[in-house]
């Protein structure tokens, strides 16, 4: 089947030898440099992070390299917080597929990260044990920054020029209104903490359980209505760049996106962390696990960052700070857009169905292996053909079911989705 990948010109060949020199050399040139810093102050100790800076897409070539910064911030005990900090980054890059360039890869790191945090959470749950985790897991390649999250460890953006933006969505059933009717339509209850003469008093919970997020990793005892599926957030920054600010909820709690950005602006990213850290100390006392990376993403001219004051900015820049991105004229908007320095937005979605965020592109691996098998696209293990089940497969009645087409999943993923959608009870037993 021809198709615009394959549709290449072949006048004009260049030497390999002499376009891996040029293509490592433009590289060079245009690759930020990445700062970051780390401050934390316990209260419980179920805070845990993940910095790795050495990353690489094509495993000894030092010019695809890549940089992961996560929070997990654990409840109910520190066993999932320290099982997804150990497992998830591994998972994210096994659901990859092989030989992608780097676009390609970054195209297909959604739907990875929704199949890694799946699998992750699948494997702590067959522990048997009860702890739950946040996550936001944080990849940055080159300009690229792609967020995965669940829970409420928010990650912001502070772009050049003043603008402050939030790459996640908080999962908190108290404000969030979709995630409330979602789990009560899949078999969750929703109410507050009863105290004796029936005063309602706190947050809203998910009960059993008493859990007052709707997305988590782990949390086998509440219902697997509370969902691992994160919402994913991937932009591109300008060539002016920019700095993360990622935080467990000790830091939320205390500081709103705008006050913890404002608070740390002209410091390096390690100072800047040590002072989010303690402004919200400042403000609220330690009260939670409070623990904060800053990530400063720099061009490669620049020795620190720039740190201008806020910008008065006008109407149509603030509605154009985001842009969707058009497939046809990707290169060109790219272009124009870093040098007006505004933020790309490459992909955005936080659908808790698992058919929808797996879906069925037909630019990316659609679950066979180079060696013909089929592989489950969330736990990646090989699949006789007629052991895998589409995860479109459904209701008969359902007119957008798609059986037939792929990706598939084992049935111990099958089994899983079907509990995460209500369509059957947990078949998770606590001790």
């Amino acid at each position: 089947m021809a198709s615009g990948e394959g549709r290449r010109r072949h006048h004009d060949l260049v030497p390999l030898a002499a376009l891996l020199k040029r293509e490592m050399k433009s590289e060079k040139m245009e690759k930020p440099t990445v700062r970051f810093g780390h401050a934390a102050q316990s209260k419980k100790g179920e805070d845990y992070f993940l910095i790795k800076t050495d990353c690489q897409r094509v495993p000894g070539n030092p010019s695809s390299s890549f940089s992961v910064f996560a929070i997990f911030d654990g409840h109910n005990g520190n066993a999932a917080a320290i099982f997804t900090r150990e497992n998830l980054l591994n998972h994210v890059l096994s659901a990859l597929p092989r030989g992608l360039g780097r676009d390609e890869w970054l195209h297909a790191l959604p739907r990875a990260l929704v199949a890694g945090f799946v699998k992750t959470d699948k494997e702590f749950q067959s522990r048997g044990e009860t702890s739950g985790t946040t996550a936001t897991f944080v990849i940055v390649d080159r300009w690229t920054v792609t967020v995965a999250s669940v829970g409420d460890s928010r990650c912001v953006l502070d772009a050049q020029g003043g603008a402050i933006s939030s790459l996640t969505v908080d999962h908190r059933l108290e404000e969030n209104i979709e995630e409330r009717e979602r789990v009560t339509a899949s078999g969750g209850e929703v109410g507050r903490l009863s105290i004796v003469g029936g005063a309602e008093i706190g947050p809203l919970r998910c009960w059993p359980g008493g859990l007052c997020l709707s997305r988590s990793i782990g949390d086998m005892d509440v219902g697997e209505f509370i969902v691992p599926i994160p919402y994913v957030k991937q932009v591109k920054l300008s060539k002016a760049g920019g700095r993360l600010i990622i935080a467990s909820d000790g830091i939320w709690d205390a500081l709103s996106s705008e006050m913890a950005a404002k608070s740390c602006r002209g410091l390096p990213a390690e100072l800047a962390a040590m002072q989010v850290v303690k402004e919200a100390l400042r403000t609220r006392g330690l009260k939670d696990d409070t623990t904060c990376i800053v990530v400063d993403i720099i061009p490669p001219d620049n020795e620190l960052p720039p740190t201008p004051p806020p910008q008065k900015r006008n109407k149509l820049r603030d509605l154009l700070s985001f842009r969707k991105r058009s497939r046809d004229s990707a290169s060109k908007l790219s272009k124009k857009l870093s040098a007006i320095n505004i933020v790309e937005e490459l992909f955005e979605e936080g659908s808790a169905m698992l058919a929808e965020r797996l879906g069925n592109d037909d630019n990316l691996n659609t679950g066979q292996s180079t060696s013909g098998i089929f592989v489950c696209a969330v736990c990646q293990v090989d699949l006789a053909p007629s052991e895998g089940i589409s995860v479109h497969a459904g209701s008969i009645f359902s007119t957008s079911s798609k059986p037939w087409q792929g990706p598939f999943l084992c049935s111990d993923c099958r089994d899983k989705k079907d509990a995460m959608e209500g369509k059957r009870p947990s078949g998770v037993k606590v001790s």
